[in-house]
């Protein structure tokens, strides 16, 4: 299944010998279930957890003597089996959530291997839907063509109700993801919410088509969609575009909707297809830049009449794309907001095969402009509804294709 979540987020690498090296990714707002992010706890004692916050705060310890003397009441008073690594997870997940940045989490292995996969677009056996949170519950933000969801009839802004009888409109979306992510040829039954009525599916789930970057040419117009950043979204991107030149399209659209963010560098690379030697974005920690990130200087659509379709879930990296080649006029937006994620993480790799998300920094557009929960604001508003989506209709595109045709 394609399963993914949208999470809002931008990742630095770090190195660990143990363990390939993490990215600095910017994901925002779902993940495409393929591989779910199940939320299950940290580890708190010794060493990891306390020499990570050192480094990280200048802090050289942490008094968790409040912590041992909460374990021991439970563990005197508590009337059923305790589980000591669930225990230690739920403790180092609770210190990250006490920070009070939705973007800043812990993930256990199992969690940090689902996100890992997520990104680099090793999504496995999955249903083909992204699911985000929509006005508290787990809702289909999209519906990936000629993939299982779609055939058994499942539609954007369908609110999962229940996965294999289990509750999950309070489940958290990592939960969702990883309860309907599994082998291929298994099958998972799903409770559905549309339009107040309740219906029930049974999807086998399948190795996913979900390239991150594809194209076509229509009227002599080239589309480009990205659907994620990963690690082969700049390459594909790009042999794209070389096709688009070699068919002399006039124009080219650039549909970023839906897509929730990925790899910085994946974000660099695209924007790099327009713009020759440019910043793309900066990073800020305070008021002190940190980090500057251009573009290479081989840019194959430099010049082209170029528009950007964006919605609300475009997210962080998607965002970066779109605010760079807005600011340096290299492309005209159209659709809807964007979603609004100007922060930056890094993973930061811990004892057990665990990580920590940690923001870092904020990042701002070329011309300064910093879009959290503001996002950004199209140079032509045009909406689509879920009513369209369901139909097949796509004013939006319409619109864009539109200008490009004038």
């Amino acid at each position: 299944m394609s399963d993914t979540h949208h999470t809002p987020h931008a990742t630095r690498r770090r190195g660990n010998e143990q363990r390939r090296a993490l990215p600095i990714v910017l994901t925002a707002i779902g993940f495409v279930l393929v591989a779910g992010v199940a939320y299950v706890g940290g580890m708190l004692a010794a060493g990891g957890l306390t020499s990570t916050i050192a480094k990280l705060t200048g802090q050289t310890d942490l008094d968790l003597s409040s912590v041992q003397e909460t374990y021991h009441a439970l563990a005197r008073n508590f009337d059923g089996e305790l589980d000591s690594q669930l225990l230690i997870e739920g403790a180092s997940r609770g210190l990250v959530e006490a920070a009070g940045d939705q973007y800043t989490v812990y993930m256990n292995a199992e969690e940090a291997t689902a996100f890992d996969n997520s990104l680099t677009g090793n999504i496995g056996g999955g249903i083909g839907v992204e699911v985000g949170i929509r006005n508290d519950v787990p809702t289909v933000v999209r519906v990936l063509e000629d993939n299982p969801a779609q055939k058994a009839g499942i539609q954007v802004g369908d609110i999962i109700a229940e996965v294999n009888g289990e509750n999950t409109l309070d489940a958290t979306l990592s939960e969702v993801v990883t309860a309907i992510r599994g082998e291929e040829g298994t099958t998972v039954q799903l409770a559905m919410i549309r339009d107040s009525d309740t219906k029930d599916f049974s999807v086998t789930r399948a190795t996913i088509n979900n390239p991150s970057a594809y194209g076509e040419v229509r009227d002599g117009v080239g589309i480009l969609t990205v659907s994620r950043f990963d690690n082969d979204t700049g390459s594909l991107a790009r042999a794209v575009a070389r096709d688009f030149v070699a068919q002399g399209v006039k124009g080219v659209v650039l549909d970023l909707r839906g897509n929730g963010g990925g790899y910085v560098t994946a974000a660099q690379s695209l924007a790099g297809i327009w713009l020759d030697n440019k910043v793309v974005v900066t990073e800020r920690t305070g008021t002190k830049v940190v980090d500057e990130l251009k573009t290479g200087s081989t840019p194959i659509l430099e010049g082209v009449p170029t528009v950007v379709l964006v919605n609300e879930s475009s997210a962080s990296a998607s965002e970066i794309v779109a605010g760079a080649l807005h600011d340096y006029d290299a492309a005209t937006l159209v659709g809807t907001t964007t979603f609004g994620k100007g922060s930056v993480q890094k993973l930061v790799n811990l004892q057990d095969d665990a990580v920590l998300k940690v923001t870092i920094a904020r990042w701002y557009t070329p011309n300064g402009h910093n879009i959290s929960e503001k996002g950004i604001d199209p140079d032509v508003v045009v909406e689509r509804t879920v009513e369209d989506v369901n139909a097949s209709r796509d004013p939006q595109l319409d619109a864009a294709l539109g200008a490009l045709q004038e």
